[in-house]
């Protein structure tokens, strides 16, 4: 134990009277050894009992190993001071009392009341047991208790029979939590990539973004304008004709089937239909339905096989294509033929877990869109893959009878279909067998480059990226759920080789004839792999929106200005108007681009009055036979048309023919010139009528 200095205040006996020390011996003043004797039994200075005998005080310091009391108490026989040093007595008391205080202020105090010791006699031999607080006094044992820990720190000091009890607190019963209360307004759970998982609100966000996408493709188609193009005249005059003959049998004019690209009893009849009751205004609008037909067919197919963003991706793309943009405002059979073959290769996805033969859905639209369009044919093989692949991941090898049972569904459809409408030498005419031209494998790819590059390369980004990793990192808990690796190679070389089809075709019949519309077809098949490219680019949890955004608006640039320069053809308003004065349906007449004349005016003639400038046999008047320019030049130096029409920009080799006809001869006037401007420069329209 530390040395303590017992402080001057515990010298007062006034402090030891309510313990009852007054029945005991007085002591002497001064330092005495702390012994005291009484009835044989020896007390400490505290007045309790000491079981060997020894008196000891409490508060003592030890020195040179003797202790030593500062103060001795006599019992019963208080001291008498002076006043004046009772005064400083007492004074000394308080100054030591305000000190102790001081030293002792961080620590709470809390004073035992020890018992009274007026009947300790007969309360030792009984046990007496003292209780007060945390306090616990048994004078049998000799044992003072304390069940605090604070106030054993306080006071075991100054108790040499102090010892601390732990006592278990008593349970209490904590009070009932308070009902938190109902808030206004609940928040629905948030999927962690709401983007990527079909919920009912990414849904609707997705149809409002893709009613977006759309307006502003038919707003891109509707900005272009003029008036009718050749092939635009051509199938819907010939539509007519079909038209009748179905309704009336009458007897066509020529075998449109011999050199059509597609059947001229589907799409031709229908624009014809349509022609009849709203113009070519009508027949163009029709178109636009069925290029936004294809791209919502488009956004709903590659959101089946990838995911939403995937799908609006792709569907942003194919909309502010070039081929997209022109084929959704003109009056031919391509804007159907794309349309059926995205509802084809939709059914083909959509039917991808249902049973084998529910794949025969995507069939009829197959066969249909060849018959609309032969070139259509090259994309059939697609379908077919792609029905194995889809499949493969839920049937495993069974996938093949997919494929199969689409590939015979097609074939049998097809064989039904000409056996029915008999021989059709368009097919090889302007498809199989079509006669080769000059174009330069160069220049087709790189115009191929320019009008479907960017797509194509976001196509091949996300085929590598799809290959390389079948979901990005905002949907880690779908990794055990992704289809193998070799499938998505498959899928990926399936979709993106398809926008090469078109290029390499016409690369090998060198002719870039219609190339501009042929390759829409293929990035149909490849937009869903952009699409996912656009997705991977701009990152999970749209990390770098303004990649995404760059991209579109490149593509759209660049659609729109080459949608401008393809759409751009002669204006013939002043010239039909023209023309409607001076023939009727006995003459016979010379027209470049001859089909929109004929459209125009066919209630004033008939399709074979008109001759077009691409190639002509012809008999002279001096018994000789002419073929190609020459047959155009003796024709008109003998005056057999009764009005020709001509600009040059179509048939250059027929326009210097004529024009040498025309030298010196009498038979022509020219009777009026009607100026243009396309994409190409400026030109005019110019009419000799016979005099």
């Amino acid at each position: 134990m530390s040395d303590r200095r017992t402080p001057t205040w515990a010298d007062d006996s006034e402090l030891h009277d309510e313990y009852g020390y007054g029945q005991q011996q007085g002591q002497a003043q001064g330092h005495q050894q702390g012994q005291h004797q009484q009835g044989g039994q020896q007390y400490a200075d505290n007045g309790y009992p000491q079981q060997n005998g020894q008196y000891q005080q409490n508060d003592q310091y030890q020195q040179n190993g003797q202790h030593q009391h500062q103060q001795q108490y006599g019992h019963g026989n208080q001291q008498q001071y002076a006043p004046a040093e009772e005064d400083q007595r007492r004074y000394a008391q308080q100054e030591s009392l305000r000190q102790y205080a001081q030293q002792a202020q961080t620590r709470p105090r809390v004073q035992p009341t020890y018992p009274p010791y007026q009947e300790q006699a007969g309360a030792h031999q009984g046990g007496y047991v003292s209780e007060t607080g945390t306090w616990r006094f048994d004078v049998k044992d000799l044992r003072s208790s304390y069940t605090d820990q604070q106030a054993y720190d306080t006071y075991a000091p100054y108790d040499p029979y102090a010892s601390y009890t732990a006592v278990e607190p008593e349970a209490v019963a904590e009070p009932a939590a308070p009902e938190p209360e109902k808030p206004g307004y609940t928040l629905p759970p948030v999927q962690e990539s709401a983007w990527a998982v079909d919920t009912r609100r990414s849904r609707l966000l997705g149809r409002g973004v893709l009613l977006c996408v759309m307006l502003v493709q038919a707003g891109l188609s509707l900005r272009l304008s003029g008036t009718a193009f050749q092939d635009e005249a051509l199938y819907i005059a010939s539509g007519h004709y079909e038209l009748a003959n179905l309704l009336h049998g009458t007897k066509l004019p020529v075998d449109f089937a011999a050199y059509f690209s597609g059947h001229p009893k589907l799409y031709p009849v229908i624009a014809a239909v349509v022609d009849s009751q709203f113009g070519l205004t009508g027949v163009r609008l029709l178109s636009l339905l069925f290029m936004l037909g294809a791209t919502g067919l488009l956004y709903s197919l590659t959101r089946r096989l990838f995911n939403l963003r995937a799908g609006l991706g792709a569907a942003a793309l194919f909309s502010v294509l070039q081929s997209t943009m022109v084929l959704g405002n003109f009056a031919t059979y391509d804007a159907a033929a794309v349309f059926l073959l995205a509802l084809s290769a939709w059914a083909v996805v959509r039917t991808d877990r249902m049973s084998a033969a529910a794949v025969l859905l995507a069939a009829p639209p197959a066969a249909l869109a060849f018959g609309v369009k032969y070139a259509s044919g090259m994309y059939l093989p697609t379908l077919v893959v792609l029905a194995v692949i889809t499949a493969h991941r839920h049937r495993g090898i069974r996938a093949l009878g997919r494929g199969v049972t689409l590939g015979a569904g097609i074939v049998a459809l097809l064989g039904i279909g000409y056996f029915f409408s008999g021989p059709l030498g368009g097919i090889s005419s302007t498809t199989t067998d079509r006669a080769k031209g000059t174009d330069t494998a160069a220049t087709m790819l790189a115009h191929s480059a320019e009008w479907g590059g960017l797509v194509f390369l976001a196509a091949l980004g996300g085929s590598i990226a799809y290959a390389l990793r079948a979901r990005m990192g905002e949907m880690p808990w779908l990794g055990a759920e992704t289809s193998g690796r070799w499938r998505r190679v498959a899928l990926g070389l399936v979709l993106t080789g398809t926008a090469l089809l078109a290029p390499a075709y016409q690369i090998h019949l060198q002719t870039e004839i219609s190339l501009y519309k042929h390759v829409g077809f293929g990035l149909l098949f490849a937009a869903p792999m952009a699409g996912l490219g656009m997705a991977r680019l701009v990152g999970p949890h749209f990390r770098h929106p303004q990649l995404g955004i760059l991209l579109y608006v490149l593509t759209l640039v660049f659609g729109m200005v080459q949608a401008q320069r393809a759409f751009s053809f002669p204006d013939s308003t002043q010239m039909t108007t023209y023309l409607s004065t001076v023939v009727d349906k006995k003459g016979t007449y010379l027209a470049e681009e001859q089909e929109v004349p004929a459209y125009y005016l066919r209630d004033k003639t008939n399709w074979t009055q008109w001759q077009n400038s691409y190639f002509m046999d012809y008999r002279g008047k001096d018994g000789k036979q002419y073929t190609g320019p020459d047959a155009f030049r003796q024709a008109v130096r003998d005056g057999k048309f009764d009005a020709i029409v001509m600009h040059g920009s179509v048939s250059p080799a027929t326009y210097e023919a004529v024009k040498e006809g025309l030298k010196n001869n009498s038979h022509y006037r020219l009777a009026a010139v009607f100026p243009f401007t396309t994409s190409s420069g400026e030109n005019a329209y110019r009419i000799w009528v016979k005099r």
